[in-house]
């Protein structure tokens, strides 16, 4: 997986496929200048989006959640010099909560 925003890999998804900006608000049922935004960087992306993205885009659902993930991350903690110690205390709670 390369270093791009979740907005630049569904637009380049988009793009390959060639789906239209409609289509794919039409299928996700947002407003097209919202994913617009979305795919721009200048609006989050709802989690609640990505089940159908992987749906429409035809991408694997891990890959796209992971994506997702990373992106977020790197936007709102990218520039905290203790990042790996926090992640690795967040897997341990996740994992905790899970048994």
């Amino acid at each position: 997986m390369s270093n791009i925003t979740f907005g630049v890999y569904i637009r380049k998804r988009r793009e390959e496929i060639e789906l239209t900006l409609n289509k794919v608000a039409a299928y996700l049922d947002i407003d097209t200048s919202t994913l617009s935004k979305v795919e721009r960087g200048e609006r989050p992306a709802s989690p609640d989006y990505l089940k159908p993205l992987s749906e429409i885009l035809e991408l694997d659902l891990k890959e796209v959640q992971t994506t997702y993930i990373t992106d977020k991350i790197n936007k709102d903690f990218g520039g905290l010099e203790h990042l790996s110690e926090g992640l690795k205390e967040a897997e341990k709670q996740i994992k905790s909560k899970k048994k």
